[in-house]
């Protein structure tokens, strides 16, 4: 059986090609900085490897650009798109609709349409990715999966607001979390690195999206995201965490339309709005030759971490392990380092120099001495995808 999942995200376009169920990779690639003209697009396999820089101003292009190299009569690693037996897809907000993997229906995409609102970065996107899909790859059946379902199991008292009940009975406003898909499948890596299943761990996904969950033996309960992907931590084009009085003063007093709001938190913000870049690339790079700017943006970036590291530790009652994850997460030793320095009181002590190695693989960089692990596992979101994916049809 081979299993195409498609990971869409606000600014890129992850894909994996597996034979399934022995988890076999046939190909691999990513499309990064979608929306601009020096977008990055990445493919791999055991026929080619192609790394190029290209103008991709939508997801609907992209998704194009990797089916063509797909279906390539030279490079390519399928002879037809009927070779493909299912498409997977990464969706990110599936409300209170979706509580696990579906086959997608009209119904299902009517209802991932409905919830655009709630996550206008990723949703329409996730939907044009199912809608492409189904015209290149029409013998496949396509499945969604959603960020929401592993944080389903965040307790009432985490997920509630403290506005009037009947917002959540009648209207379903509530903390529904993000990037759930990411969380489960490296805590799950986490906990056999770790030999417990029984543990507490907080875990830091950190991409132009950034997110935390606290999990406790193996289950989620708490997550710094929200409503929406808006809430929380600093992110590529996001505001995180803000003060609402803050829109009110937008509104009234500065004459913001809600439209030019939401644009502003979800697209003009976060360290975009600090620095000028989205792309932390370029800020770690800016901060060494000498920007203000940039260098707090790194540190406000670090900071907000660290409060939330400080919150979960609290109500999981300790602490076993940090997890560093996705493509921040995974690659910048700076961001890791800004976040774990001074945290000596929660018994976390960063090695440097095992900060500083690359690897593709799980492992530890905290010092022997070190109560709490300091862990860098490399998330494969597409993988877990596809695992359930296949599983719904076994099922």
């Amino acid at each position: 059986m081979q299993v195409l999942v498609l990971n869409s995200g606000s600014s890129s376009l992850k894909f994996q090609l597996f034979s399934m169920p022995e988890e076999t990779i046939i190909c691999a690639g990513a499309i990064e900085r979608i929306g601009f003209t020096d977008a990055i697009f990445k493919f791999s396999s055991n026929q080619i490897n192609i790394e190029t820089e290209t103008k991709i101003l939508t997801h609907k292009a992209a998704l194009k650009l990797v089916s063509k190299n797909l279906l390539d009569k030279k490079e390519g690693v399928l002879k037809s798109a009927d070779d493909i037996n299912i498409v997977g897809h990464r969706v990110v907000h599936g409300g209170m609709y979706f509580n696990d993997t579906v086959e997608i229906t009209a119904d299902v995409k009517e209802k991932i349409k409905s919830l655009s609102s709630l996550a206008p970065l990723h949703n329409p996107a996730n939907l044009e990715g199912i809608m492409v899909a189904e015209t290149i790859f029409p013998s496949a059946k396509q499945v969604a999966v959603f960020d929401t379902a592993f944080l389903q199991s965040i307790p009432e008292k985490a997920y509630k607001f403290a506005i009037p009940n009947e917002f959540l009975t009648e209207h379903h406003i509530r903390v529904y979390g993000f990037h759930g898909t990411s969380h489960k499948y490296v805590s799950e890596q986490a906990n056999a690195f770790l030999g417990n299943t029984e543990s507490k761990i907080i875990t830091i996904h950190l991409g132009n999206g950034c997110s935390m969950t606290a999990i406790k033996n193996g289950k989620s309960i708490d997550h710094s995201m929200g409503f929406s992907p808006l809430d929380g931590l600093i992110m590529g084009t996001r505001s995180g965490e803000i003060d609402p009085s803050v829109l009110f003063h937008l509104k009234d007093t500065l004459g913001y339309s809600m439209k030019q709001i939401n644009t502003l938190l979800n697209k003009e913000s976060g360290m975009l709005g600090l620095t000028g870049y989205s792309d932390l690339r370029d800020i770690e790079l800016k901060a060494s030759e000498g920007n203000d700017d940039c260098k707090l943006a790194l540190e406000m970036n670090a900071y907000r971490i660290k409060k939330y590291i400080g919150s979960y530790a609290t109500i999981l009652n300790g602490l076993d392990a940090i997890v560093f994850t996705a493509g921040i997460g995974e690659n910048s030793s700076l961001i890791r380092k800004l976040v774990c320095d001074d945290l000596d009181f929660l018994g976390i002590q960063l090695d440097e120099a095992k900060n500083d190695l690359r690897s593709q693989s799980i492992r530890a960089i905290n010092t022997k001495d070190s109560k709490v692990k300091v862990l860098v596992v490399p998330t494969n979101e597409e993988l877990e995808i596809a695992k359930q994916a296949v599983q719904l049809f076994v099922n």
